[in-house]
C-alpha cells in the first residue's frame, strides 16, 4: 500500500487527480499520525478528523476533480484565520469560543482548489511573539523538541515538518511565517503587500501582516502561493533561471544584535552555490537606520494595543498585557506611517543595485520551549529580539521575503538563509530559492518515528 506520510502536495494531488489515491486515504493517513505523534509536538488546537475525512468524500465527488491543483491535500490552518464551524480562539482565554460562520478568504481558496483542512494551529497569545506557547498548547520544534517551534505561526510550522500535512497556512507580521520555518527546516514565503488577502485581526497590523504558504519544498511553496493570490497554477511554475545580482548581508539590522556562526556560515555557503550558479554575488549591507529598533518595536507593540481592544484584559497573560499597554502610546504616530515610508525610501536605493537580499534567517537556535508565556514581558522582549533580528524590516517596508533551509546546527536542527526582494519580485526569489534547493536539497521532514 502506498503511504501519502511524507510526499509533496503537488504528489498528492495528482495521484488524487488521476485516481491513483482517494482524498479520504491520503487524510485519514495523516490524521493517524497526527493522533500518534502530536502529544509530542503540539502543533494542534483543534484536529477536525470526521469533518476532515467527510471534507474529503466531497472533494472526491467534485464534477472538477481533474482539474484541482490541490485535489485532497490535507492542509493546516493558523489560529487566527476563520474556519467555518470552528472557533478563531488567538492563542488566547480572552477571546470567545464561537463558531465562525464563513471561511477567512484564504481557507475559502485553498477548499476551492480541493485541499482539505485537518486542523487549527496553536499560536502564542494574539500572535504576539516568536515563540508558541499559552492555554491552548505549546508547539515545539520536531527537530528538536526540547526548543519552541517558533512563533507566532509555530503550530502551522510544526504540523508541517513532523510531517502532519504537507501544507499549512499562517502568516506574517514581524516575521511569523520565516521564523518557525527557520526553525522547523521548511520554505516559506511572505508575499508583498497586496499580493494574498490579508484580513488579519484588526488592520492587519496597520498592513504589516501578510497570510503565506508553509511547506517542504520551493514547488509546493509556489503552487500554494498562487491558490493563495488566486492566480493561475499553470503559470506560476519555475521561470528560466537568469544571472541576478545578489548581496550577502551577515550583520543583524538591529543595533546590538550579534548572528551566531552556524548562521552566517549558513548564509556564506548559500552565496557559494548562488556564485557557482551564475549569479554575481556580491558582499553589501542595507543602510539600515539606527532608529530601525525602536521602529520595529513601536510597530509590533501598536500592533497588539489594536488587537487587544475590547478583550477583558484579566484574561489575558501579563506579558500580552504589557506589551499592548506599550504600544497604546505608538498608536497614533503608527497609523500615520511615516517611518515605514522613510524606510523604504532609504532602502530602494540599494534594491535598484541589487535583484536579491541573501542573510541568514535567524540569529541564533530557537529559545527552549518553556512557559514563556508565564515569564516577564522584558524577558519575551530579549529572547525575541536576539534570535529574529532579520525578519522585522521586511514588513515595515512590505516587501517580499523568504526563509529557505540551508545547513544544520550542531544539534541536527536546521538553520535557514532569508532572501528579500524588491516590490513585485516573489517569482524570482520563488526561483534562486528553487536553484539553492536542486544544488543543496535538503531533508523535508524530521525524523520523529
Amino acid at each position: 500500500m502506498t503511504s501519502w506520510v511524507g510526499r509533496t502536495a503537488a504528489e498528492i494531488a495528482a495521484a488524487v487527480r488521476e485516481k491513483r489515491a482517494t482524498p479520504r486515504d491520503v487524510v485519514a493517513e495523516h490524521l493517524a499520525r497526527i493522533e500518534r505523534l502530536d502529544g509530542r509536538v503540539g502543533a494542534f488546537r483543534v484536529v477536525r478528523a470526521e469533518a476532515a475525512l467527510a471534507e474529503a468524500d466531497e472533494v472526491a465527488s467534485r464534477a472538477d476533480l481533474a482539474e484541482l491543483p490541490l485535489a485532497g491535500v490535507p492542509v493546516a490552518v493558523k489560529d487566527n484565520l476563520a474556519v467555518r464551524g470552528e472557533s478563531n480562539r488567538v492563542g488566547s482565554a480572552a477571546t470567545p469560543d464561537t463558531p465562525a460562520a464563513e471561511d477567512h478568504v484564504t481557507v475559502a481558496r485553498l477548499r476551492a482548489a480541493g485541499a482539505v483542512v485537518v486542523g487549527l494551529t496553536n499560536v502564542p497569545e494574539l500572535c504576539v511573539f516568536g515563540t508558541t506557547e499559552g492555554v491552548h498548547g505549546t508547539a515545539r520544534n520536531p527537530w528538536d523538541l526540547t526548543r519552541t517551534a517558533g512563533g507566532s505561526s509555530g503550530g502551522s510550522g510544526a504540523a508541517v515538518a513532523a510531517g502532519f500535512v504537507p501544507l499549512a497556512l499562517g502568516n506574517d507580521g514581524m516575521g511569523s511565517l520565516r521564523i518557525p520555518a527557520a526553525n522547523c527546516g521548511l520554505v516559506t514565503i511572505k508575499p508583498g503587500h497586496g499580493v494574498v488577502p490579508a484580513g488579519i485581526s484588526d488592520g492587519d497590523w496597520f498592513g504589516m501582516s501578510e497570510n503565506g504558504p508553509l511547506a517542504t519544498t520551493v514547488e509546493d511553496t509556489r503552487l500554494m502561493l498562487a491558490v493563495l493570490a488566486g492566480t493561475d497554477t499553470e503559470a506560476a511554475g519555475p521561470s528560466e533561471p537568469a544571472m541576478r545580482r545578489i548581496a550577502v548581508s551577515l550583520r543583524s539590522p538591529l543595533a546590538g544584535v550579534t548572528v551566531t556562526r552556524p548562521y552566517t556560515t549558513a548564509a556564506r555557503d548559500a552565496a557559494g552555490v548562488l556564485i557557482k550558479a551564475g549569479h554575481q554575488v556580491r558582499r553589501a549591507d542595507p543602510p539600515y537606520p539606527l532608529s530601525l529598533s525602536t521602529t520595529s518595536l513601536a510597530h509590533w507593540t501598536a500592533g497588539t494595543a489594536v488587537d487587544a481592544q475590547g478583550l477583558d484584559p484579566r484574561r489575558l497573560a501579563r506579558r500580552t498585557r504589557v506589551h499592548a499597554a506599550v504600544g497604546r502610546r505608538f498608536v497614533g504616530r503608527v497609523r500615520a506611517g511615516d517611518s515605514r515610508e522613510r524606510l523604504r525610501r532609504r532602502l530602494e536605493p540599494f534594491f535598484a543595485e541589487y535583484d536579491v537580499l541573501l542573510t541568514p534567517a535567524l540569529a541564533r537556535r530557537s529559545p527552549r520551549s518553556v512557559a514563556w508565556h508565564e515569564r516577564g514581558w522584558l524577558a519575551n522582549i530579549v529572547a525575541n529580539t536576539n534570535y529574529s533580528p532579520l525578519t522585522p524590516p521586511w514588513n515595515l517596508t512590505g516587501w517580499p521575503a523568504m526563509s529557505v533551509p540551508f545547513g544544520t546546527l550542531p544539534s541536527g536542527a536546521p538553520t535557514a538563509v532569508q532572501l528579500v526582494g524588491r516590490p513585485g519580485s516573489e517569482a524570482l526569489l520563488l526561483e534562486v530559492a528553487r536553484q539553492l534547493e536542486e544544488l543543496h536539497p535538503w531533508q523535508r521532514t524530521a525524523p520523529l518515528d
